[in-house]
C-alpha cells in the first residue's frame, strides 16, 4: 500500500488494493491528463475511495452505477480540464423479461453470470421484479451478457437498456426519541428498541458499520446523515439531530431502511 495512506491504520488486503486504485486514478488524471475508471464498487470501497481522494484533495471525479441512488457504483476521475458525464461511465444496461410465474432471484442472475466467467466485480445492480429484471454491468462484459438465453433452467429474453419502473423507491421505517449521547450504543439502544448494555454487546460481539466501515468501538459518536448497521438487525441512519432537552438529552431521528 502507498505509504502516503498509513492514515487509514491497518486495511485488509482486498481495501489496500482498493485505496491504492484510487490513488492510480488520481495520478492518471493529474500526470498523465488521462480520464479513468475503476470496476464496480460496494458501499464500502466507495466510502474508502473517498476518504483517499479526501486527503490528497482531488475534487474531479464523480462516482455513478448506471441509475441514480445505485448501490454499486464506478468511480471515474477526470483529466484536468474535462468534465465527467453519466455517459462516459463504460457502463451497460440490459432488461431481461420472463414469466412472472418464474420467480427468479438475485442469486439466479448473479449465479448465471458468475458460470460465464465473469467476475464479480465487473457487475453492478441487480434489479429483480417480476417477470422483469435489470442488470448493470461493465461495458467489457456486455457481449455475453447480451446472449444470455436461460437463466437457471427459465427461459428469458434480453434487451439493451433497462425499464425504470423496475427501479426501487426506498422506504423507511421512521423511529423517534431522545438519547443521553450521541454515542453508537446509545443511539443503536434506541435504533432497536433494546437496552444500551444489549447494544453494546451486539457491537462488542459482532461488531457494527458506520458509513460502511467496520467498527467495534461503542463510544464512536454519530452525526447527522451517517448510516450505521449490526448484521442481521437492518440499516439505519441518522436523520436528524435536533436541539438538546432540559435534562441534556439529543432529540433524534432515526430512519430505517425498509
Amino acid at each position: 500500500m502507498d505509504k502516503s495512506l498509513s492514515f487509514l491504520g491497518e486495511l485488509s488486503q482486498d481495501d489496500k488494493l482498493t485505496a491504492d486504485r484510487a490513488l492510480e486514478l488520481v495520478r492518471a488524471a493529474e500526470s498523465k491528463y488521462i480520464s479513468k475508471f475503476t470496476f464496480f464498487l460496494d458501499e464500502h470501497q466507495r466510502t474508502l475511495s473517498e476518504k483517499v481522494l479526501a486527503s490528497v484533495c482531488f475534487k474531479d471525479y464523480m462516482f455513478f452505477g448506471g441509475y441514480e441512488g445505485a448501490s454499486r457504483t464506478v468511480l471515474g476521475t477526470a483529466a484536468p480540464y474535462t468534465e465527467l458525464g453519466k455517459a462516459d461511465f463504460p457502463i451497460s444496461a440490459f432488461t431481461f423479461t420472463y414469466r412472472p410465474a418464474d420467480r427468479l432471484t438475485h442469486r439466479d442472475f448473479l449465479g448465471c453470470l458468475m458460470s460465464l466467467g465473469i467476475e464479480r466485480s465487473t457487475v453492478g445492480d441487480i434489479l429483480v421484479t417480476e417477470g422483469k429484471t435489470a442488470l448493470f454491468v461493465s461495458r467489457s462484459v456486455s457481449v455475453p451478457v447480451s446472449g444470455i438465453t436461460k437463466v437457471g433452467r427459465v427461459g428469458v429474453k434480453v434487451s439493451e437498456g433497462y425499464d425504470e419502473s423496475v427501479i426501487p423507491v426506498q422506504e423507511f421505517v421512521p423511529t423517534e426519541g431522545t438519547v443521553s449521547s450521541l454515542r453508537l450504543d446509545c443511539v443503536l439502544s434506541l435504533a432497536l428498541r433494546i437496552s444500551r448494555e444489549k447494544a453494546a454487546a451486539l457491537i462488542r460481539k459482532s461488531g457494527a458499520e458506520v458509513n460502511y466501515t467496520g467498527v467495534f468501538s461503542c463510544d464512536a459518536r454519530l452525526e447527522q446523515g451517517d448510516v450505521f448497521s449490526v448484521r442481521g438487525f437492518g440499516k439505519f441512519r441518522v436523520e436528524e439531530i435536533g436541539a438538546q432537552t432540559a435534562k441534556g438529552r439529543f432529540r433524534i431521528k432515526i430512519n430505517k431502511y425498509a
